[in-house]
């Protein structure tokens, strides 16, 4: 894993933008202050996740409950014609049995040619282990969010205010009309690997789009107004864990949270296509 030291110091952290999510909490914005640590330059990938399954036959939380979920336009359609639920609201969600890591669309599918890309399917118990087997841990929001500003103040992404700066796309997000026509301009309709498009000012990969990323925190939309301004992390049990980054779903109209600032959340158990995480060591 390629490592990357960040020095500690102070940033604005959060947003007031109406572009936010009030439920989501992603203000009023502050001054944090963060100790100096290592962060991956890329999520962790298919590759990376093999070893660790490998090593110790860790079971993810996606095979022992049978199945995950997997966005419908990415489904082949005999998989399709074997799916026996859809989540109410979220239509574009399939519960497909079989799906895991290592066959991300379901049984038809594998990773044997996306080895470089970040691993899904896993859940924040499984990032967890993950991390504890290789000595490291998930990033805290702040840290998370420190690293994704690339030493920029106050920018709405890693690399500015512009989502498409002289036309080049930057990141992995939805291109098109959600959820049904994904016209993948940006080269990718699901995941990309983990070192497309350019990094940020201190090196870091896909910090917008791709994958969304597991952090430390339970989640709380008083995140802002109930921790610390130096080294914050908040501990105590909501039943749903922090999510940062947005992912290759995410789009104005629908999910606009690919800005650096943007919070989301999930049950610890929970599994789906497009969640991943990123590991931090002191």
């Amino acid at each position: 894993m390629n490592m990357i030291r960040i020095p500690g110091g102070e940033f604005y952290m959060g947003s007031d933008s109406r572009e936010g999510f009030v439920a989501d909490g992603e203000g009023p914005v502050r001054k944090v202050e963060v100790d100096s640590f290592q962060i991956s330059a890329h999520a962790v990938t298919n590759a990376q996740f093999k070893v660790f399954v490998e090593d110790t036959g860790y079971i993810t939380e996606a095979e022992q409950f049978g199945w995950s979920f997997v966005f419908h336009l990415l489904v082949s359609e005999q998989t399709k014609e074997r799916v026996k639920d859809v989540p109410q609201g979220v239509p574009w969600w399939l519960v497909v049995e079989g799906a895991y890591w290592a066959q991300p669309e379901g049984p038809d599918s594998d990773v044997e040619e996306r080895m470089d890309h970040p691993v899904v399917h896993v859940s924040w118990h499984d990032a967890d282990a993950y991390c504890r087997w290789a000595g490291q841990r998930l990033p805290t929001e702040a840290e998370w969010e420190f690293a994704a500003r690339g030493g920029l103040e106050r920018k709405t992404y890693p690399w500015g205010d512009l989502l498409k700066p002289d036309g080049q796309h930057r990141c992995n997000i939805w291109q098109g009309k959600f959820p049904t026509k994904n016209n993948a301009s940006d080269g990718y309709a699901g995941t990309a690997p983990v070192h497309t498009y350019e990094p940020n000012g201190y090196g870091l990969y896909n910090m917008s789009g791709n994958v969304w990323e597991w952090c430390a925190d339970w989640f709380n939309p008083a995140y802002h107004l109930q921790t610390a301004n130096r080294n914050p992390r908040f501990e105590q049990a909501t039943g749903k864990r922090s999510m940062r980054g947005g992912s290759y779903l995410c789009h104005r109209s629908y999910c606009n949270r690919y800005r650096v600032a943007a919070r989301s959340s999930n049950t610890p158990d929970s599994s789906t296509g497009n969640s991943g995480f990123r590991v931090v060591q002191d």
